[in-house]
């Protein structure tokens, strides 16, 4: 082929449902060198290498960013793993996740820590991969250099981790830690739950889901987020509350916000779309913590993503092997808890939000471009120029049933497990390259860039 009958783009899409930062629209969208250089009112006829012509019932996405999803490889590699992570990642329209620093062994608490997980996800990642640090007693000193090194920030717990690998802060610790963190502009996550309230809740034995509830009460999710607050008002370091599930928070936190507080929230899916009075006793598959709590609360955390006081909707994946789950005993005082749902959360979220007049370009909003915004990952959560070419293509009205076993999580367990669910991906790109299940071509991302 000669130079003047060369295709100008390596790929075009074109369709008449593209979802860009104006609203869908008609459009046809040139990419080149995997990022998106054209887009175009449908009928332009770009040329392409490769043209995809959506459906009529197909929607193109930008690509969505979880940034809360336990990897768990190394040291734990049977609860999960890079390759089965990113291949779940890809089949629910993710294309970019930033791992968290625990339930690894070792840790990402040191430079060392981070190197050994890079090195282990190098050649697994279907889909980008960037890592969160952790903040840990005794690691301030590790936590200029694994910003160096290119972590997004640093996770910190105020009670027991569930590993005692990675031990908790008290409030005073924290508030050093996030004073170091301002010093260079990074990020401090946290899991709010007040240790010494949950002392002090009711023993969570059994299998009665009631009685997990009561163990780990609204008050001491109140009582920690209220901590993240002030500390982050002294310091005026950057805060981001992890996986709110008490609605009890949201006055607080809306009164932070406008006081100019750095802060920003998330919510889960599981929060959103489960309610404490339809799990049954010994469901240990909905075990997580904070918990799932009543149905009025689930809907005061959707009107506080429709206000905007919580800005993003991550999945907190957080998967184990089954034996932990004790699914024999069903004691959800025994079982660990985390809640498997990396390659479900859009259509989760979706089927909720369109029973509630909510637009798909809102939800994309929430799970891509807002979690984008929080780790600064400029390039990403977008259909626009010079972002990458990160998309999926989503029919939001074709209708499926969960079935575990055919999920790319490595354990089958989901409380979604036959579930009727609004919105399928039928393929996912990364950099304008479709994503299989045989080829990672993902990249390893670093604060700042790759």
């Amino acid at each position: 082929m000669s130079e003047t009958t060369r295709p100008e783009y390596d790929l075009v899409v074109r369709g008449r449902r593209v979802l860009t930062t104006a609203g869908i629209a008609a459009r046809e969208v040139g990419i080149r060198g995997g990022r998106i250089v054209a887009i175009e009112p449908l009928g332009n006829a770009l040329a392409g290498a490769q043209v995809i012509d959506l459906a009529d019932d197909e929607t193109m996405i930008p690509g969505l960013v979880d940034t809360h999803v336990h990897v768990n490889e190394p040291g734990r590699t049977e609860w999960e793993g890079f390759a089965s992570a990113t291949r779940a990642a890809a089949a629910g329209g993710v294309t970019t996740i930033i791992d968290m620093p625990l339930n690894s062994i070792p840790p990402t608490t040191t430079v060392e820590g981070l190197k050994l997980k890079r090195e282990v996800a190098a050649d697994q990642a279907f889909v980008d991969v960037g890592f969160w640090g952790g903040a840990v007693p005794g690691n301030l000193k590790d936590l200029r250099g694994l910003h160096d090194e290119g972590v997004f920030g640093f996770k910190c717990f105020l009670l027991h981790s569930g590993v005692d690998e990675f031990p908790h802060l008290e409030a005073d610790e924290m508030e050093t830690d996030m004073a170091e963190l301002k010093s260079f502009d990074s990020l401090m996550i946290v899991h709010a739950e007040d240790s010494h309230a949950i002392d002090r809740a009711p023993h969570p034995g059994g299998d009665h889901y009631a009685n997990f509830l009561s163990s780990r009460p609204r008050g001491a999710e109140n009582k920690a987020i209220a901590e993240v607050i002030e500390r982050a008002r002294w310091t005026g370091a950057r805060a981001h509350i992890l996986h709110l599930s008490s609605s009890d928070a949201l006055p607080m936190i809306a009164s932070a916000k406008r006081d100019g507080v750095h802060l920003t929230v998330e919510t889960c899916p599981h929060y959103l779309t489960l309610m404490a009075e339809e799990i049954p006793d010994g469901a240990t598959a909905y075990k997580c913590c904070p918990p799932i709590r009543e149905a009025a609360n689930r809907e005061l955390l959707w009107k506080g993503l429709q206000e905007g006081t919580i800005d993003c909707i991550v999945s907190d994946h957080s998967p184990s092997t089954l034996d932990l789950k004790d699914l024999e005993n069903g004691d959800f005082a025994v079982a660990w808890g985390g809640v498997s749902s990396l390659q479900l959360g859009l259509s989760l979220i979706w089927t909720e939000a369109r029973h509630r007049g909510i637009a798909l370009e809102q939800v994309i909003s929430w799970m891509a471009a807002k979690p984008a915004e929080l780790a600064r990952l400029t390039t990403k959560g977008h259909i626009a120029l010079g972002y990458d070419a990160d998309f999926a293509i989503f029919a939001p009205n074709e209708a499926y049933v969960v079935d575990v076993t055919k999920l790319q999580h490595k354990n089958p367990i989901t409380p979604y497990d036959g579930k009727a669910l609004s919105g399928v991906v039928r393929k996912t790109y990364l950099r304008g390259h479709p994503i299989n299940n045989h080829t990672p071509h993902g990249t390893l991302l670093r604060r700042g860039g790759i």
